[in-house]
């Protein structure tokens, strides 16, 4: 960001307007409801049961509509409308990309490890979804700032086995 991409207002900064960044966050999340959809149609179903009403596909189905309709709506607005002022903005902070980067890094080494179902350690069958989800939110918690020793264990424990029950248990959604 260059002092040109600032203005100021009454001592503090605030970036300018600016369209074609409107324009292209849109897009970009045009493209990415669309590819969730896609994939939400394509989960596979242990029955394809004709009367049933609901089954794996049907909420994210309905998320990935639903997301692609307000990402559609977003491009329409940023295209025909003039940016809107962005003086509520704050400044980049010192640590912002950094946190940035950290933050899809770490998604990137959840959604990879998220693949590997179980592993097999002295004789026993592990799970690795509850404790690679319960350390990702430890690692998100820890990298934004949360210091609590209660807040950073059970906020991702509590999470990850609500998660673990409702969806591998009570839903038997694999994990």
């Amino acid at each position: 960001m260059t002092t040109d991409d600032i203005t100021s207002t009454g001592g503090a900064t605030s970036p300018r307007p600016s369209r074609a960044l409107e324009i292209v966050a849109a897009a970009i999340a045009t493209a990415f409801m669309a590819t969730f959809l896609v994939m939400a149609t394509q989960i596979p179903l242990r029955t394809e049961g004709t009367g049933a009403a609901m089954t794996a596909r049907t909420w994210p189905t309905v998320l990935g509509i639903g997301g692609l309709i307000v990402a559609i709506l977003l491009l329409v607005i940023a295209i025909t409308r003039p940016a809107p002022a962005r003086e509520d903005m704050e400044a980049i902070s010192a640590g912002g990309p950094l946190r940035i980067a950290a933050t899809i890094l770490l998604s990137s080494a959840f959604i990879a490890l998220w693949g590997v179902q179980s592993i097999i350690m002295a004789g026993y069958k592990i799970q690795l979804f509850p404790i690679v989800a319960a350390l990702f939110l430890f690692a998100l918690l820890w990298l934004y700032g949360h210091r609590g020793w209660i807040g950073l264990i059970a906020y991702p424990v509590g999470l990850t086995a609500f998660i673990y029950v409702l969806f591998g248990i009570v839903l038997r959604i694999p994990l």
